[in-house]
């Protein structure tokens, strides 16, 4: 499920997560649609190709008004198009696609009107059965909008509501059928509703601000709406908030599935403000950084992160190590989504546009990067040369996360395993390609500690993938 925009961070040797969603029900009738853009301004870093929201009346007939548009959020809404949007009940999503191509159409809520009524839903993850359960409702005769598996999802919702007493009964019994990671947020007309598979691959949580409920991706959203947090949506956990309150459905728990969390949350995904299922990434990130210099120490004079989210694992390196800590990087806050990437006869790296050495701080110094990942290796040799043509007399590389060997299908664009400079090459031979001193990464069983000792998907690593993957990776297939 990966496309062809990958121009946020340092290029394309940087992973992307594929959505935020956030979803409100304002018990008091008060208009959600500018708190909800909020919220999807906060979870801007989870998607930047589009967004969207979808609103609906309590009070009034029912009925969806949405709105959507590829961009940012602040390039998609004015203060006329949210005043606009009508309703007291609704869900939002940024998305960054990795299954079904970036266009408007593949743009979220997805808004079905259909005989029971009409639903929004907004979906973070990827199914890995989505192109099976795809084509066995195209043989039924439904007409699909667009080319994500979200789609795959609403129309499983929508036909079981059917026969169904309830929405969360068709939610339930559509999540019987879909297999991989997803964090759902629904808007019924009198309903919103939450709801988190089994594994508990991403994230999803619960706020309250006055008389009004949120579903958010992050808790960073909460915090900049103004709403205490309540309590995370546990894996296989169905939430609906009515005027009645919150109800809870967690039979699909009593299961055998076994919790999964991406462990790339706490190294790469989340904000460091957010918490997940208890365990704050901040922390955990420090956690890495400490890990690191007690697993693989080395002289040096100062300490740098590679912004933004190599810098708590530097500061955790620099905590342990007492080597100084030290910020090295400058980076261009005004690019962007809409950055236009130097043409390959330019003179003009993409690396050193949106990213500057400081040479007064690594001149001379025996410098000590720490990084979260490194996938192709492009990125980590650009940012190499660039301390050393600053002055930096060494460059020794440390990874926050362990190596990639295998490719991710449950939502993170982790490519296949050729494109991966870790595929059958060794450390020294990465450390030569990529031009530092010395390289090390985190250890494999250092991730479940990072994770607060919670159960995590550590496939991207090892290999254990705990739900089958595919046959054939079709991330970013679905619409042949």
């Amino acid at each position: 499920m990966k496309e062809e925009t990958h121009t946020l961070d340092w290029g394309m040797d940087k992973l992307r997560e594929e959505c935020g969603v956030f979803g409100m029900y304002d018990l008091s009738g008060n208009n959600v649609a500018s708190t909800i853009y909020y919220g999807l301004f906060a979870l801007q870093h989870r998607g930047q190709e589009s967004c969207g929201i979808a609103v609906s009346d309590t009070f009034g007939p029912k009925g969806m008004s949405a709105y959507k548009g590829m961009g940012l959020c602040n390039e998609v809404f004015t203060p006329e198009i949210l005043d606009g949007l009508k309703g007291n009940i609704g869900v939002g999503h940024v998305r960054y696609s990795t299954a079904g191509s970036s266009t408007r159409e593949n743009a979220q809520p997805l808004v079905l009107n259909y005989v029971k009524g009409t639903l929004a839903l907004a979906h973070n993850g990827n199914l890995v059965n989505a192109p099976e359960l795809r084509r066995e409702l195209a043989y039924d005769g439904a007409i699909f909008q667009t080319t994500i598996d979200s789609e795959v999802i609403a129309y499983h919702i929508a036909r079981a509501r059917v026969k169904a007493k309830t929405v969360e009964e068709a939610v339930a019994a559509a999540m019987k059928k879909i297999r991989g990671a997803y964090s759902l947020v629904i808007a019924s007309p009198r309903k919103l509703i939450g709801a988190r598979d089994p594994q508990g691959f991403k994230p999803l949580c619960i706020g309250k601000r006055d008389n009004a409920y949120i579903l958010a991706s992050e808790t960073c959203a909460l915090d900049t709406i103004g709403a205490e947090f309540v309590r995370d949506v546990r894996p296989g956990e169905i939430v609906t908030i009515t005027t009645a309150g919150i109800h809870s459905d967690t039979s699909l728990c009593a299961g055998s599935a076994k919790e999964a969390r991406c462990i790339f949350e706490y190294i790469y995904f989340a904000r460091p403000d957010s918490s997940f299922d208890g365990v704050g990434v901040y922390h955990s990130r420090i956690y890495a950084g400490r890990c690191l210099a007690k697993d693989s120490p080395v002289d040096a004079d100062i300490v740098v992160g590679v912004p933004e989210s190599g810098n708590a694992a530097a500061l955790g390196y620099s905590m342990e190590s007492g080597i100084p800590y030290c910020m090295a990087f400058v980076k261009n806050s005004y690019v962007g989504r809409t950055f236009i990437k130097p043409k390959q006869s330019s003179r003009e790296s993409a690396v050193r546009i949106k990213l500057n050495v400081l040479r007064e701080a690594v001149e001379g110094k025996r410098v000590i990067m720490i990084d979260d990942s490194i996938v192709r290796g492009t990125t980590s040799n650009l940012i190499v040369d660039m301390l050393r043509d600053a002055g930096a007399t060494e460059v020794h590389v440390k990874v926050s996360a362990p190596p990639f060997l295998y490719p991710c299908y449950f939502g993170t664009d982790i490519p296949s395993s050729d494109q991966l400079i870790a595929h059958n090459r060794t450390v020294d031979e990465i450390c030569k390609i990529i031009g530092a001193d010395s390289l090390s990464y985190l250890k494999v069983e250092r991730l479940k500690e990072m994770a607060g000792g919670l159960p995590i998907c550590t496939a991207c690593f090892t290999g254990d993938y705990p739900v089958d993957p595919p046959e054939e990776d079709i991330r970013g297939s679905y619409e042949k």
